[in-house]
């Protein structure tokens, strides 16, 4: 990169970050007071009407500063050389944080929170889908003699409850024959597989005990199948409002505030957005119409995969206007999903 080219990239830098951080469209005189450019305030109009020319910065209004363009968010995002990190105090209270969850459901739930927190945007995080998650144990629990309780434990951390009324009376030996009959068909199985094996127990069971199994296999397989309505956890969606301004028509975007958050509600179109990334520890930004998605395009979203070593559960990010603090919230994002998958690798 030749040194003019350089000193463009500083000069789009500078507007990009007096612009999120003041909301306000930048003039030359302005980066010149702030920065400390080591050029004239003439060198530096000439480099934003250059910049203006190529797409990276845009006048809103005439007489009027410039602000950047999507195009121009990307060339900062790509041109960011090092994420700041996270201080060990903010490294041990998000652990602290992850670790108090009790299961998987509640430690996702933390993370969203903490993430919406840390970023002051919308926080979304991908339950573990179903291709990923394998049971690791099956227990079996007489609450009476004719009423079962299971729970199933995945090795992602989930864990699931179910009542079974059995309609008549069971013996400890055909409970302990029933406990045994669903650990061979289930454990060590991808849910898939042991929701395909459990349904078949009923064809090849004991006739004592084909009633009984009908009924648990009715159950099991329900729970072993994905639900999408339970794929998605969302938090910090109120914080869309504090920015409801950069959803205006005005500022290029072709809906309004209330287009997003209905989209939101969408899970097919949160998971579209999370599924351009699922390799924990690379960050993915993806930029106004780099979204794909229509209703998306005033909004950046910055996401990761997480997991445990070799293996990716999900994507998790945060969503917000292009007007976004990119390094903070590409180091939130990278932290928080790491500290998940650690804290998930130790269950």
């Amino acid at each position: 990169m030749s040194s003019t080219e350089q000193r463009r990239l500083e000069v789009l830098r500078a507007i990009v970050a007096d612009y999120i951080a003041t909301k306000e469209p930048i003039g030359s005189k302005t980066l010149v007071e702030r920065h400390n450019l080591g050029v004239s305030s003439a060198t530096v109009r000439n480099d934003m009407a250059v910049l203006e020319a190529e797409g990276y910065i845009a006048q809103p209004h005439t007489s009027s500063g410039r602000i950047p363009t999507d195009k121009g968010y990307r060339q900062f995002v790509d041109h960011i050389a090092e994420v700041k990190p996270l201080s060990n105090a903010e490294r041990r209270a998000i652990m602290e944080f992850l670790e108090s969850g009790v299961d998987l459901d509640d430690v996702l739930r933390r993370g969203v929170r903490l993430l919406a927190q840390l970023t002051r945007q919308v926080a979304m995080v991908q339950y573990p889908t179903v291709s990923a998650s394998t049971v690791r144990h099956i227990e079996v629990v007489a609450l009476n003699p004719a009423r079962l309780l299971l729970v199933v434990i995945t090795d992602t951390g989930r864990v699931d409850q179910r009542l079974v009324d059995l309609g008549n009376v069971i013996s400890e030996e055909d409970l302990a024959a029933l406990r045994g009959m669903l650990g061979k068909a289930m454990e060590g199985k991808r849910l898939a597989a042991a929701s395909a094996s459990v349904a078949e127990l009923p064809e090849h069971s004991p006739p004592k005990l084909r009633d009984v199994l009908i009924r648990v296999s009715t159950v099991m397989v329900e729970t072993l199948v994905e639900h999408p309505e339970e794929r998605l956890v969302l938090g910090g969606t109120a914080n869309l409002t504090r920015n409801a301004s950069d959803f205006a028509a005005g500022n290029g975007f072709p809906g309004s505030l209330r287009t997003v958050l209905e989209a939101l509600e969408e899970q097919v179109i949160v998971l579209k957005l999370l599924a351009a990334t699922q390799v924990p520890g690379t960050v993915t930004v993806q930029i106004g119409e780099e979204t794909k998605l229509e209703q998306m395009r005033g909004t950046a979203v910055v996401s990761t995969g997480y997991g445990m070593p070799g293996t990716v559960l999900g994507g998790m990010g945060v969503l917000g206007p292009t007007r976004m603090d990119y390094p903070g919230t590409i180091a939130s994002v990278a932290a928080v999903a790491r500290y998940i998958g650690e804290v998930l690798a130790e269950r």
